[in-house]
């Protein structure tokens, strides 16, 4: 099948020829995505397991909420399936890659969208809890995201896209097992990025801040109408289109879009015979200043950097 530039021309951003799978598309984020993805040009699998925002109850027909999405793309003229598949389960996510597959030919983006919460504070909080949510979020996205690499690799391109949250890169009291899972996804983005830069294949995240059944308890009806999640899919899309860069993280609420850095101090070198705890606490403030500061590509271009210093020292 051949595929149409992606390109910015006249008409924006397309996605004509594209084959794009989206994770807990049956509501909120997922379903904005899903809905302006088929608007482009893709082809949009709308996968939903159908359960309520904690991950229990869900119906006996766990493609409904899914099938509703389809059914308002294709009465738009869009092309659409709606998918079941539990995020957590490898053979379930196989045999939804494979379906996909053998009715289109390929995929070319992934939306890893499919989240629930459990909150509660860290003492009150059962493991299993905490394990349910980092399952749905963390693994959840590593299996679907393992599962399209393989094509993705042979194609020769690909879009993946983690949802990553401020409750994993900053902390959000009452959500250790979710930013716990968020802040992995970042990480996992990380290395993706590295090993499928050479493939074609860009691993970006999004942090959103939006009204959803997350957040429909916790904000008032003035923040929630600011919050409107269509106004995260910009960021969305763009970080899956063929002009997305890799390795970059936008925040995305309100209207406003940043791209979010981890960034280490430019630290401090102590020479072999003052190297103390008593030492790292008298130069601390140097340590933590961030008035040099570095954005550091990869693990091993840190372990440069300090060996550098060090070599720099010794002369």
């Amino acid at each position: 099948m051949s595929i149409q530039s992606n390109g910015i021309g006249p008409d924006g951003i397309r996605f004509d020829g594209r084959v794009a799978i989206v994770t807990g598309a049956g509501n909120g984020l997922g379903r904005g995505y899903a809905l302006d993805l088929a608007a482009r040009g893709a082809r949009v699998v709308v996968n939903d397991l159908g359960g309520g925002r904690d991950g229990r109850g869900a119906p006996d027909n766990a493609e409904t909420a899914a099938e509703t999405v389809v059914a308002e793309i294709r009465s738009r003229g869009g092309e659409a399936i709606a998918d079941g598949a539990n995020v957590t389960d490898p053979a379930q996510v196989a045999a939804m890659v494979e379906r996909t597959v053998g009715l289109w030919g390929r995929i070319d983006v992934l939306i890893n969208n499919a989240g629930i919460l459990r909150d509660k504070s860290f003492a009150k909080m059962e493991l299993e809890d905490f394990r349910s949510v980092v399952d749905v979020h963390l693994m959840g996205a590593a299996n679907v995201t393992h599962a399209v690499w393989p094509i993705m690799r042979a194609q020769g391109y690909g879009r993946v896209l983690m949802t990553t949250s401020t409750s994993g890169v900053y902390g959000n009291f009452g959500q250790s097992n979710y930013g716990a899972a968020k802040a992995g996804l970042v990480g996992l983005m990380n290395v993706l990025h590295l090993e499928g830069i050479r493939n074609g294949i860009h691993v970006n995240a999004v942090a959103p801040t939006a009204a959803t059944r997350m957040t429909s308890d916790i904000l008032d009806e003035t923040a929630l109408a600011r919050l409107n999640p269509d106004f995260v899919t910009p960021a969305a899309l763009f970080l899956v289109s063929e002009q997305a860069p890799s390795r970059t993280v936008i925040l995305a609420g309100a209207g406003t879009y940043a791209r979010l850095a981890i960034v280490e101090s430019d630290g401090v070198f102590l020479p072999e015979g003052e190297r103390t705890p008593e030492a790292v606490a008298a130069r601390f403030a140097g340590i933590a200043s961030l008035d040099r500061q570095h954005e550091i590509d990869a693990g091993l271009s840190h372990v440069d950097r300090i060996l550098k210093r060090a070599a720099d020292a010794a002369g």
